[in-house]
């Protein structure tokens, strides 16, 4: 997320110069998810697992990024009548352009294609969104977008309130049957490809009535206010804009770096699994919590159309425990005193997020780093990523607790579980700007055998991954304690991180900013 370059700007834009004008949507027409769909493949598949466990919906864990990355592939393939995908981030690189093409080549298949973007992130993206979008059976919609196509600074300047306001949702849905939800956007980093490092992310498989109420959310955003039809915002396909699209889908499908996802796409039995009604799935409970796309429009809090008051509700007050991960951890001030509540009542309270050194955005962790001294001297035990955390890839057949990378990895995963009983995986970070100005989702999962294994990660694998802060004796200072198989080494600042990062992050922590990290 580009926070510390929003922030920038903030000043200038709030200097009021004149904003530009969206075009009407007047012609736009509106569409639902396609509701006849038990015929298909995967409405086949489905149906005999469906009619044995009324009102439940199946949840299979994609913790491992090829098996993420094959499991959209797959779903895109098998998908007989219709594709509905929201993302925040599409990268144009070997992970983004193998996902676009698996989209084209379901809508040559005569299915139907729904595409809505952020266009936070669409930068260099606009030839490719204009030739899918012109292709007959794919519609592509650009959510909350830039006028200013090639100097996007300039809309923030202009228009801050509202472009400062993101659809941070992330669902990938076939045949209103299957969908897949979770923390991934869609790039390479997101899936543990290329030399650079990786996010450590998590997603889960849905099939049943968790499903339905997916779709709804995409339509209600679909057909909002903020959804713009491509052609309206990036213009018409231009001549020749199909044959240069196939010829990027056959360079990159030669990419050495496209090789492993072809090869885990082709040897995974996941899908063949889910057709054959073989897939592991948990049945239980699971219920799909999002904004309201009216936040996005909203310049002030509007609790009805919130995620985070009916996920507190779904979660439930811990009683016992709670385990939360987050790579953007900014709980502000009403956040660290329900945490400090938490474990001073004798709740177990641990929580994951990146060090400074693994973190992408100083800014962001200096609104986290104010608040450590309050957890810990709560009891709310701390663990920051390590940027070389290296979470190992691990065989199908094993059945361990984690979150995929198999190199140097930041943290992204968004998931929390409550007494061992509940989860949430989803988009939504604990900071300032999931709860009041992007909008989220994700599912609220009854499964204590997932909450379980989220905890024993904890007990059993974060200590090697990620610091431990602690209170220095005196409770005036913090200590950062780094386990290794070659012992135990202390750090007396954020290891890993300069000088001048951490000098910056104690400026940063000063600042009157939380509300919009």
């Amino acid at each position: 997320m580009k926070r510390l370059w929003l922030l920038c700007f903030l000043l200038l834009a709030a200097l009021g110069v004149g904003c530009g004008s969206l075009p009407s949507l007047d012609g736009r027409i509106a569409s639902t998810a396609l509701s006849d769909t038990a015929g298909t493949r995967l409405g086949k598949a489905a149906a005999s697992s469906l009619a044995a466990n009324p009102g439940k919906t199946g949840i299979h864990p994609l913790a491992m990024g090829h098996d993420a990355f094959a499991a959209r592939i797959l779903l895109a393939a098998s998908a007989d009548k219709s594709l509905d995908v929201q993302y925040y981030i599409w990268n144009a690189d070997q992970v983004g352009s193998l996902m676009f093409e698996a989209l084209w080549q379901a809508a040559e298949r005569g299915v139907r294609v729904r595409l809505l973007l952020d266009d936070m992130n669409t930068g260099g993206l606009d030839s490719i969104i204009a030739t899918l979008d012109a292709h007959p059976n794919i519609e592509v919609r650009l959510y909350n977008p830039f006028l200013q196509r090639g100097s996007r600074w300039v809309g923030f300047l202009s228009d801050f309130t509202r472009l400062n306001r993101r659809m941070h949702n992330k669902s990938f849905t076939a045949d209103n049957q299957v969908s897949v939800v979770g923390g991934r956007n869609v790039g390479n980093e997101y899936f543990d490809a290329g030399s650079g490092i990786v996010f450590a992310d998590f997603d889960v498989m849905a099939v049943g009535p968790a499903v339905l109420e997916v779709s709804r959310t995409f339509d209600l955003f679909w057909n909002s206010a903020s959804a713009y039809p491509a052609a309206l915002i990036v213009g018409a396909a231009r001549a020749g804009g199909e044959g240069e699209l196939k010829e990027r889908f056959a360079t990159v499908a030669k990419d050495p770096e496209s090789r492993a996802f072809i090869e885990a796409v082709r040897t995974t039995r996941l899908l063949n699994d889910l057709l054959e009604g073989r897939l592991s799935l948990e049945w239980t409970r699971a219920q799909l919590l999002s904004d309201d796309p009216a936040k996005t429009l909203a310049t002030t809090e509007q609790p009805d159309v919130l995620l985070f008051p009916k996920l507190v509700r779904a979660m439930g007050t811990p009683q016992k425990s709670l385990d939360l991960i987050s790579p953007y951890f900014v709980p502000g001030d009403e956040g660290t005193a329900a945490l400090v509540g938490l474990a001073r009542s004798g709740v177990k309270v641990r929580v994951l997020t990146n060090s400074l050194a693994s973190s992408e955005s100083a800014t962001v962790f200096a609104g986290y780093a104010k608040r450590r001294l309050d957890l810990l001297r709560a009891g709310v035990v701390l663990y920051e990523m390590k940027p070389t955390g290296v979470i190992p890839r691990r065989s199908r057949r094993e059945d361990k607790p984690g979150f995929g990378s198999s190199g140097s990895a930041a943290l992204h995963a968004k998931t929390f579980g409550v007494d061992s009983q509940r989860l949430f995986v989803g988009s939504f970070n604990f900071d300032q700007r999931s709860a009041r100005l992007n909008t989220e989702m994700g599912l609220v999962i009854d499964s204590p055998s997932q909450t379980r294994m989220l905890a024993q990660f904890f007990d059993t694998a974060v200590a090697q991954l990620a610091y431990e802060v602690q209170l220095r004796p005196d409770g005036k200072g913090m200590t950062w304690i780094e386990r290794t198989d070659a012992g135990e080494q202390r750090h007396a600042s954020d290891p890993g991180a300069t000088w001048f990062s951490r000098f910056g992050v104690g400026v940063m922590s000063t600042l009157p900013i939380d509300w919009m990290l």
